[in-house]
């Protein structure tokens, strides 16, 4: 268990709230842990109408914190079996609308993850990024398909690639997002369009997500980028990003190929 999640739910709305703020909402494998549960209550239960999620402090979430990964990661042997990938399956097979309130900065599973959300509201100044190239590993939550689909390849490419934010501005001109709006209106408008979404029929907007959805294809392919992400996580490219990263330097691939 960990109390850097948290839920309450009222009105129909399960609000998931990321509140490790002292370290950017950077996700843990207990945090992962935490988040499929909630999910998987979001599913199940049928008082909850739609997820909601959030965040403590001035960023949505830095993305995996590194050194809990690598730390996991090497006590399970495969990625697979980490706590993160039961967050994905719970993400692929949720058939309930999710909506996403988000400031400050989104990186990595913090941006894929709104790639499962069916309204997301941004801040105008939020920053967007995937940098998994820049940490010599590959995209997840079925990104390599998600982010193509709603950007366009090449826009999609760059993303990765390059590894370089977006802001909220442009999250929501390149189809990411459903408002941007100012940093104090999110969480407002966010829960207002949640409030929304939990009156509408829920067996028929059940019905309407599964037809836009494929979730076996979603977990399958989660499961081949993990087996992707786990063969990176053992190369020595992916030694040199995790070594600078710690050092606060520029990884040097010069040498990798």
């Amino acid at each position: 268990m960990t109390d850097h999640i948290r839920t309450e739910l009222a009105d129909g709305v399960l609000t998931v709230t990321l509140a490790r703020p002292e370290k950017k909402n950077a996700i843990t494998q207990a945090m992962y842990a935490a988040l499929s549960d909630a999910a998987e209550q979001a599913r199940t239960d049928d008082a909850v109408r739609v997820l909601l999620f959030r965040s403590e402090g001035d960023s949505f979430s830095a993305g995996n914190d590194i050194a809990d990964f690598i730390a996991i990661g090497s006590q399970t042997g495969e990625p697979l079996d980490m706590s993160v990938f039961r967050f994905l399956k719970a993400l692929a097979e949720l058939d309930k609308p999710a909506v996403a309130a988000v400031r400050g900065r989104a990186v990595g599973i913090g941006l894929t993850l709104l790639l499962h959300c069916d309204m997301v509201v941004v801040a105008e100044d939020a920053l967007l990024s995937a940098p998994f190239i820049n940490l010599a590993l590959a995209p997840e939550a079925a990104s390599s398909l998600l982010l193509p689909a709603v950007l366009g390849h090449q826009r999609a490419f760059e993303i990765f690639a390059l590894g370089e934010p977006i802001d909220g501005r442009t999250a929501l001109a390149w189809g990411l997002a459903n408002r941007s709006v100012p940093a104090d209106q999110v969480e407002a408008t966010a829960l207002e369009l949640a409030g929304k979404l939990a009156t509408r029929a829920p067996n028929s907007i059940r019905k309407t997500k599964a037809l836009m959805r494929d979730s076996e294809r979603l977990w399958a392919l989660m499961q081949r980028e993990g087996e992707a992400f786990g063969s990176q996580m053992k190369s020595p490219e992916a030694m040199e990003a995790f070594m600078a990263f710690s050092q606060k330097r520029a990884p040097d691939f010069s040498k990798a190929g």
